[in-house]
């Protein structure tokens, strides 16, 4: 039996890694309050944030399969989240610039009552930005609805100097570790034909 998937995301790179693989799929965003709790460390928050994703629709959706993800940037122990305007983005590039960050991507596979979540590391380096150069990428658009100002599938590949770890868990969504948390929840993943379980 194939079961109906939901992703909790309106993202459209969380959409094109699911197409990527074969997983046809449902997009409900999850609406939820991703504020950091006090003293809240980044990798548990992210977490959090998957789950509550998760459970927000799988409450509501019984039967269905829900993959929810949340992504974050951390730099110095500071959470980047999305720029609230031009000039936050700027100030998140020039902090970046020339420097190694962590990206963090949670992903949580709720079926029935059973979740499985799970986090991600990955080191990112970026080369030296000039001034100049990180204005004209804010100008493009590209950095305002992502963590850390910028995304490694677009413009910003050519800013990336260095990537340790899964590059599809910068792009917000690891699909193997996706793979792995479908198995925990009982369904089987099979190349190029439906998801069983």
């Amino acid at each position: 039996m194939t079961p109906r998937i939901i992703l909790a995301s309106q993202s459209p790179r969380r959409r094109e890694l699911l197409a990527l693989i074969g997983i046809p799929h449902e997009v409900r965003p999850a609406d939820i309050d991703e504020t950091p709790l006090p003293d809240e460390l980044p990798v548990p928050h992210a977490e959090r944030l998957a789950r509550a994703k998760a459970h927000a629709l799988a409450e509501h959706e019984s039967g269905a399969v829900v993959i929810a993800a949340d992504t974050i940037v951390v730099i110095d122990g500071d959470i980047l989240g999305k720029p609230r305007d031009e000039g936050d983005a700027r100030s998140m590039l020039a902090r970046l610039s020339g420097r190694m960050h962590t990206v963090y991507t949670a992903i949580a596979v709720a079926r029935g009552h059973q979740t499985e979540s799970a986090v991600e590391a990955v080191e990112v380096t970026f080369r030296h930005l000039s001034a100049a150069e990180i204005a004209d990428y804010v100008a493009t658009g590209e950095p305002m609805d992502k963590a850390g100002a910028y995304g490694i599938q677009g413009f910003g590949a050519t800013i990336v100097e260095r990537v340790d770890g899964d590059y599809f868990s910068v792009m917000g969504l690891g699909l193997r570790r996706l793979v792995e948390l479908l198995g925990r929840v009982g369904l089987t993943y099979h190349f190029g034909r439906p998801i069983t379980g």
